[in-house]
């Protein structure tokens, strides 16, 4: 058997250690930097975070102080291959891509800022006013978004084009039109669900009105789940420009972006293909760090997050 030794405080009451008639109180943290800290630990979040942050600098900075612009021309320049003077090369025309490719990523993010202001001035009011308010104006809501949804982007665009030019304000129409139904959806089953909690009723029952009910009790409450779905639509949207250049419905020459500097290198690919390997790998950088970034911002504003 083992010996044990006992030591002078064994037998001594713990009530003359610690004063146990006194609760310890754990010290106020902010939700915030809750959300912050667990964001911080996910590494995949934060590099998508970094790169973010650089190709949105670059793509200001680098159009306002260089000594070349997007859309010069200059033909003794054409088709020269990545070099000191010319770091991504310049195309058939002789513009520097360098700045092309930043210029065309500065009107992709701007597309993309412009679908996210969709989602929550359309989107996010037509769910909450759908989901609130239930009843036939919900029934007649959704019969209408279910009619938009059922046409395809596309064809909406085809029909823009054919009584407004190409441009990015056709673009940012055609956006308009459907870009605004997922997030309407995912809005509706939230408040759905959240206005029968007890919180609701007693608020009600206090005699708060419906304005105050949706955006001081219900929109605190799905917040969470409203961001991440902006998050979700950033990416969605560059893509969106992206296949719409790409098929030759985008941005008017000589306007840049990024799907329109990939649809002009793919014609000559097989000859210069910088032309087209230069910007579709800044656009695959930039979808990726929107999607670690937003998977990133789900698993920390998940309040299940606190328990593991």
């Amino acid at each position: 058997m083992e010996d044990y030794e006992f030591m002078v405080n064994d037998f001594e009451f713990v009530g003359e250690q610690v004063d146990i008639t006194k609760d310890e109180v754990e010290p106020f943290h902010p939700g915030w930097k809750d959300v912050i800290k667990r964001f911080c630990k996910n590494k995949g979040a934060v590099a998508g975070l970094i790169c973010i942050v650089i190709i949105i600098c670059l793509s200001i900075f680098v159009p306002m102080v260089s000594s070349y612009q997007f859309d010069a021309i200059d033909t003794a320049s054409a088709n020269i291959e990545p070099n000191s003077a010319h770091l991504f090369g310049t195309d058939e025309y002789g513009r520097d891509l360098f700045v092309r490719c930043w210029q065309g990523t500065r009107i992709s993010l701007f597309i993309a800022v412009v679908a996210v202001l969709i989602d929550v001035l359309i989107g996010m009011v037509y769910g909450l006013i759908s989901g609130y308010f239930g009843g036939l104006l919900d029934g007649i809501l959704q019969r209408f978004q279910e009619i938009m949804n059922s046409i395809p982007t596309l064809v909406i665009l085809t029909i823009l084009l054919t009584v407004m030019k190409s441009s990015l304000f056709t673009v940012i129409i055609a956006l308009m039109f459907t870009e605004w139904i997922a997030m309407s959806r995912i809005t509706r089953a939230q408040v759905l669900k959240v206005k029968q909690e007890e919180y609701i009723l007693a608020s009600r029952t206090l005699g708060s009105s419906s304005f105050r009910l949706i955006f001081r009790e219900i929109v605190p409450n799905i917040y969470g789940q409203l961001i991440i779905m902006s998050m979700m639509t950033i990416p969605n949207a560059i893509f969106y420009e992206a296949y719409l250049a790409f098929v030759g419905l985008g941005l008017a020459v000589p306007q840049a972006s990024l799907g329109t500097l990939i649809n002009e290198g793919f014609n000559s690919v097989l000859v210069y293909p910088y032309m087209m390997i230069i910007p579709a790998v800044i656009l695959a950088i930039l979808m990726l760090s929107f999607n670690l970034c937003g998977d990133g911002l789900r698993d920390a504003l998940d309040p299940t997050m606190k328990e593991r």
